[in-house]
């Protein structure tokens, strides 16, 4: 099977604008997140940006990217219009790697496109323990319950994702990577945005209302997400310290 990763970009995030080209050791986030997919080598690497900015970034930095629309409600759909540009055949997976997480373990992205193979699954993710139960009340942490604890390399249903919760029984730390099968991309952006999805703003929610089954499995560490200007400095210092 072809597995085809597209990386959703744009500049003007609400809470941090600009930081897919923030540097880290000289090099833009948008850039490392390329380069972590490209040696994932589990096929082709294409950035999806809303701007031309990250564009030429990515493209001066040796990647390859596809300028997309300015009004997609979510990147999932921005991931559908690079799709249909770039008339790629014979591909049968789409990795949607999150564009604000340059230290993803690679390890993860190879086990979660070989859980998909081998489940032969229509969309999964990953997930990670919680550090600390002071996790669930912080509405910035994704929550994932699942039907089964993710131990012994399974690949189990989601139940639910949420940004507070009270339920301690098999809730994980969700990790903004999607894997779907060409058809399921298909089915989910030609779906409308679901209430709860609207509420919580949550994607995912548009599948399970949907019933699409999202398969999770146990991510080995959990990346820090570029969300703010604390989250830059501090995944800068970590970066930095180990080159």
């Amino acid at each position: 099977m072809k597995t085809l990763t597209i990386i959703p970009s744009r500049l003007s995030a609400t809470r941090l604008p600009g930081k897919p080209l923030f540097k880290i050791n000289d090099l833009s986030i948008i850039s490392h997140v390329f380069r972590r997919a490209q040696e994932a080598n589990i096929g082709d690497v294409v950035v999806a940006a809303e701007d031309q900015e990250i564009v030429d970034d990515v493209v001066k930095n040796g990647g390859r990217a596809i300028l997309t629309g300015k009004n997609h409600k979510t990147g999932t759909d921005r991931i559908h219009e690079a799709l249909q540009k770039l008339e790629m055949k014979d591909v049968d997976l789409i990795m949607n790697l999150q564009g604000d997480e340059p230290a993803i373990s690679i390890e993860d992205i190879i086990s979660l496109n070989k859980k998909m193979i081998s489940n032969q699954s229509k969309m999964g993710t990953l997930a990670a323990k919680m550090k600390d139960l002071k996790e669930l009340d912080n509405e910035n942490i994704v929550k994932v319950i699942t039907n089964e604890n993710l131990i012994n390399d399974k690949f189990s249903e989601a139940k639910n994702f949420l940004r507070k919760s009270s339920d301690v029984a098999n809730i994980y730390h969700h990790i903004g990577i999607y894997c779907y099968s060409i058809e399921t991309l298909k089915k989910f952006v030609e779906l409308n945005q679901s209430k709860n999805e609207i509420e919580n703003r949550l994607e995912q929610l548009r599948a399970l209302d949907n019933n699409i089954e999202i398969k999770v499995a146990l991510a080995s560490s959990t990346p820090i997400g570029v969300d703010t200007e604390e989250d830059y400095l501090a995944l800068k210092k970590i970066m930095e310290y180990k080159v």
